[in-house]
């Protein structure tokens, strides 16, 4: 996902400062807002996971939006950062933790599920990102060139 993350937003920096309001259907959901949302919503995830924050302490504001393509250097070190958090989560024992849901409900889901999650989470997004960028006509990004074969090829993992 690191990997996936970091060509994602390299691949944002080399496109016009017009790219990042391009969206497929909502135009709420534009491709700044998208790749800020990978990236937050990863935060909120390690923090779920380990108890430890990463960028932001529960109950404080969010990461900072991205607005030009130049907030893309500050976004793509964050990513990094939560990124590594996540990776350091693998070691966690896999035991259910209790959390509110967008319902304010308490449920309890398994470490190991939370940290698939944000991963499938990450994955859908940037789907969502490359087809928000194709449908105004921008250069999207490749999906095929993010999977586990080029991460395999490109890491020789």
């Amino acid at each position: 996902m690191a990997w996936a993350n970091a060509k994602t937003i390299t691949h944002l920096q080399t496109l016009p400062e017009e790219a990042l309001s391009a969206f497929a259907t909502n135009p709420e959901w534009h491709v700044a807002e998208i790749i800020h949302h990978i990236v937050d919503s990863g935060d909120h995830y390690a923090f779920e996971i380990s108890g430890i924050p990463a960028l932001t302490n529960p109950g404080d504001p969010c990461i900072e939006d991205v607005l030009a393509i130049a907030d893309l250097a500050r976004i793509k070190e964050q990513a990094a950062i939560v990124d590594k958090a996540l990776l350091d989560c693998v070691d966690l024992d896999d035991i259910q933790i209790e959390l509110k849901n967008n319902s304010d409900k308490i449920v309890k889901r398994w470490r190991s599920t939370i940290l698939s999650q944000s991963i499938h989470h990450a994955t859908e997004h940037r789907a969502q990102l490359a087809s928000a960028l194709e449908a105004k006509g921008f250069n999207p990004v490749d999906l095929d060139d993010l999977d586990l074969w080029s991460y395999e090829i490109e890491t020789n993992v």
